[in-house]
């Protein structure tokens, strides 16, 4: 039967060579089962067996597996499985492979939505081309509109470069939806291949990058470049692996033994945090112990000012058993970073580490720190600060670098931040690094101060040599005058009780009664409502 429409009527057209109820070009709906069926079983199979051992043999997963691995059993539900490319120059439109080198969909992580896409190796290296682009773009756009985490599991060539300015025009269509979705919703990236060029621009944007070791590698331009233009050899790993980036670079916040432990990783990570920007971190169900008190905590410290202990021993006596989860462990190790519980609840903390370079604060520290704290305001995430710091780190090298405009950067963070802020001082808070490090002055909602705090401009003894050099130069002892004098500033300065005094610091308190102490007042600041000044954003020492 074919219809026809002239003017304003619908006729009818019975064809003469139509039997009674024929239908024209009959198919079984078998037969387009069989054709769903088949496309499905060809857009499973990636590249092909071949390239899929050769996967293997590299000691990673395929795209598939790593997928299957990250969500709950049977949740993944997958978008846009039967793009192909477009490309038609230099042979490449004889070579097409269904889902064109990405997987991308949205399933949950225990329960959770999330959002994923998995670049696939054995298809064109996981080179991006336009179509491949597009998937990646189009679940970006649905997990903004439906407020959920965006995982990116990335093992790519970098652009496909049969396409041209079409693959270029595709990652800054990426990268432009990566800064829209910066502190709207999380955004994770693991990196479990090479990652090069363009390709590394995007999860530099994102929260947080994972990679595993020995198997990925991320760099703007790789080893051969870099020996053509600086005459340089170096390998792959020593130039962007996950040791690299984990320790000298800061670009990778953890480094992974092996696939499994990156997925690991990535679930862990999520379980601190929240959907998007709107909600609160989902909360463990906590039962109050009798009595809260650590008294392990007040032997921590040692009497002598000068001597180390390990600042990851107080959080771990102050969070819930168990619960810190350490962000950037290997790098600006002066720092210490991650998320805890505290009551069942999910908290930022940073706290100066005097087991490394005495938790001086430094250009690769501060900024460390000032971008978790950014992460954690961004995302309801409540901050414990925990102060031991004797100042900034004095040297050409420092100020050459820019230890200026990147300790300001820390500074910026928490000046910035209208989350809950608590900091307690463990022990040294000197000069100006005990007003970057949280202090009352920008913005801190509680500061707590344990006995052995010292709150000064500078530690006693170089304070005595400037304040009374001539006084010690003409005495008849000078080694003798300079101890009084030392004595002297540490009994007036060197404690906790001149800021209490001023209501800079709130309380004094015992070692063993900081987790109570913490306790109550992250609950009594729960409704903490906050607001920055009315402008478009602002400008950051970048």
């Amino acid at each position: 039967m074919i219809f026809l429409l002239a003017g304003s009527y619908l006729y009818l057209v019975k064809p003469k060579y139509m039997k009674k109820n024929q239908t024209p070009n009959p198919q079984p709906q078998s037969s387009k089962i069989g054709i769903l069926q088949q496309k499905n079983k060809e857009a499973l199979q990636g590249g092909g067996p071949k390239r899929v051992e050769a996967q293997h043999a590299k000691g990673k997963l395929t795209s598939r597996e790593r997928v299957g691995f990250l969500l709950d059993p049977g949740s993944f539900q997958e978008l846009d499985k039967f793009v192909v490319h477009r490309g038609t120059d230099f042979g490449i439109d004889k070579e097409k492979y269904l889902g064109d080198g990405v997987i991308t969909g949205f399933g949950t992580i225990n329960g959770r939505l999330v959002y994923v896409f998995s670049q696939d190796f054995t298809v064109f290296g996981g080179s991006l081309s336009e179509t491949h682009a597009e998937k990646i773009c189009k679940i970006m756009d649905m997990a903004m509109k439906n407020g959920a985490p965006v995982i990116g599991l990335n093992d790519s060539g970098g652009a496909r470069i049969q396409e041209g300015v079409s693959s270029l025009g595709g990652y800054a269509d990426i990268f432009y939806r990566n800064t829209r979705a910066s502190g709207v919703i999380p955004q994770l990236s693991a990196i479990m291949g090479p990652c090069a060029g363009g390709a590394v621009y995007s999860p530099a944007i994102t929260d947080f990058v994972l990679m595993v070791e020995h198997t990925s590698y991320m760099f703007v331009t790789g080893p051969n470049v870099v020996k053509t233009v600086t005459q340089e050899n170096v390998s792959a790993e020593d130039l962007g692996g996950a040791s690299a980036h984990s320790t000298k670079s800061g670009v990778t916040h953890f480094s992974c033994a092996n696939e499994i432990d990156c997925i690991d990783h990535l679930k862990k990570l999520l379980s601190y945090i929240p959907q998007n920007c709107e909600e609160e971190a989902p909360a463990l169900a906590y039962t109050p112990a009798s009595s809260e008190e650590r008294e392990e905590l007040d032997d921590l410290v040692p009497e002598n000012p000068n001597q180390p202990y390990d600042m990851r021993e107080v959080i771990e006596g102050i969070a819930d058993e168990g619960s810190f989860f350490e962000v950037h462990r290997e790098f600006a190790e002066n720092v210490v970073v991650g998320f805890a519980r505290l009551g069942g609840k999910s908290i930022g903390v940073v706290g100066n580490q005097p087991a490394v370079m005495a938790g001086v604060l430094d250009i690769h520290s501060s900024v460390k720190a000032a971008r978790f704290v950014r992460f954690c305001d961004s995302f309801n995430i409540p901050l414990l600060v925990l102060v031991d710091v004797p100042g900034f780190l004095p040297g050409t090298d420092q100020e050459w670098n820019g230890i200026i405009t990147n300790g300001a950067k820390l500074l910026y963070a928490f000046s910035e931040a209208t989350v809950p802020r608590i900091t307690v001082i463990t022990r040294k808070a000197y000069g100006g690094a005990y007003d970057v490090m949280n202090s009352k002055h920008i913005g801190a909602d509680l500061n707590f101060a344990w006995p052995t705090a010292e709150i000064a401009v500078m530690g006693a003894k170089g304070a005595a040599e400037i304040i009374f050099k001539r006084e010690i130069a003409v005495a008849e002892d000078p080694e003798l005058k300079l101890k009084e004098k030392i004595d002297e500033f540490t009994e007036k300065f060197a404690n906790p009780y001149s800021a209490a005094e001023r209501g800079f610091i709130d309380e004094v308190i015992l070692p063993r009664e900081t987790r109570s102490r913490l306790l109550r007042a992250f609950r009594m600041l729960e409704n903490k409502v906050d607001t920055l000044p009315r402008k478009k954003h602002g400008n950051m020492p970048l």
